[in-house]
């Protein structure tokens, strides 16, 4: 057995002795923050696929340069990876999960693998909701699993490369409009992304419908364990 929080290929390599020709992987990140955009990772993997990354975790179990390693080497490990976006704006207009679909749509969409060789095949969702189905018109088989980004390897991938696409997106952001600490916090809420909302207002970049009712929470650890 690996050791607690190490992913493993057990569950993609039973789909695949199965008879399903790829297994599809996705994960969200940046759901609950209060700036950016809410991005998807989907990856596919195949039989040919061998032993994972070293060092591969879900995302919030990885410190920022660890994450920075990593992406590259999930993305060429996969058969073809991809990500979505949905921005703040559309997150205040569509609403959350709306907008999860949105992403993962085009994350899927833009994925660089033959559309027969996906089409039906099981897709992993970390969580216990498909928010996903619906919105890619179920070309995909959805399987929802807790905890999927710590325990399945694909998952696991999809969320290091959603992280950091997401993570390089919000540093360019604070490089343009550095009130916000976004280069820190990402985004999410904290006592000094609070504080410069209070002083400046919120930006383009916020989600306007976020900020009511909203009470600054820890800044992100060493470990930036923020919620997805």
């Amino acid at each position: 057995m690996p050791p607690a929080g190490v992913p493993t290929l057990r569950l993609e390599r039973d789909l695949l002795a199965g008879g399903a020709p790829v297994v599809l992987a996705c994960d969200e990140v940046g759901r609950g923050a209060l700036a950016g955009p809410v991005t998807v990772g989907i990856v596919v993997i195949d039989a040919t696929v061998k032993r994972m990354p070293a060092g591969l975790r879900d995302s919030k179990l990885l410190p920022e340069p660890k994450r920075e390693l990593l992406a590259p080497r999930a993305a060429s490990w996969v058969l073809g990876s991809s990500v979505g976006e949905a921005s703040a704006d559309e997150i205040d207009r569509l609403g959350i999960m709306a907008c999860l679909g949105l992403a993962g749509a085009r994350a899927f969409a833009a994925l660089g693998v033959d559309r027969g060789l996906v089409a039906g095949a099981p897709l992993l969702l970390d969580g216990n909701y498909d928010w996903l189905s619906q919105s890619i018109e179920h070309r995909a088989q959805v399987i929802t699993r807790i905890k999927a980004d710590r325990d399945c390897a694909s998952v696991s991938a999809a969320s290091v490369i959603a992280k950091v696409h997401r993570d390089r997106g919000m540093r360019r952001a604070h490089d343009e409009t550095p009130l916000y600490h976004w280069h820190e916090n990402k985004g999410y809420s904290s006592a000094a992304h609070f504080a410069a909302i209070a002083e400046h207002g919120p930006s383009a970049l916020h989600r306007h419908t976020w900020l009511h009712d909203r009470s600054p929470e820890p800044a992100p650890s060493l470990f930036d364990l923020e919620v997805g």
